[in-house]
């Protein structure tokens, strides 16, 4: 049977890994949510109907790199060690860092990529009735390691 990305018919395949060594694999992304002084101001301090922004969108960064497999077609269901996401707030915007581990056949890059796209579409979400012109801009991988083609860091 022929396990290249392309089956016989020309339709796409899962990756074949069973021969893959497991080792030890960490990827890191980020992304950023462009947003008026005003939000921000009702991020830091409680103000959003919704709830407090990050402390959601952190859940939902976790729980989407965990279901990563489910979301994105292709992709191999990990055992996922770890997730972290970050925030960090300036006066017009929330830059969002997640950092996702696992001991496995594959990388973990759309994990960690996935995982700050779902926090930055919840801060979004969360906040859109005070502002609906809010930007979703740099979504990225920083860096991964581990696995056979090595390690990545992405130029500054």
């Amino acid at each position: 049977m022929d396990f290249t990305h392309l089956n016989k018919q020309g339709r796409a395949v899962m990756v074949d890994v069973t021969d893959k060594a497991p080792t030890h694999r960490v990827a890191v992304a980020e992304g950023t949510v462009l947003c008026a002084p005003e939000t921000l101001a009702a991020i830091r301090n409680g103000g959003v109907k919704k709830g407090d922004v990050l402390a959601v969108a952190q859940v939902a960064g976790i729980q989407a790199a965990k279901r990563t497999w489910e979301l994105i077609p292709l992709c191999h269901p990990l055992p996922l060690s770890g997730v972290d996401l970050s925030f960090e707030l300036s006066e017009t915007a929330v830059k969002i860092t997640a950092a996702v581990r696992c001991t496995g056949p594959t990388g973990v890059e759309m994990e960690a990529l996935t995982a700050v796209t779902a926090a930055a579409l919840t801060v979004y979400d969360m906040c859109k009735a005070l502002q609906k012109d809010m930007t979703i801009t740099g979504v990225r991988l920083l860096e991964k390691t581990g696995g056979k083609s090595g390690d990545y860091r992405a130029a500054p």
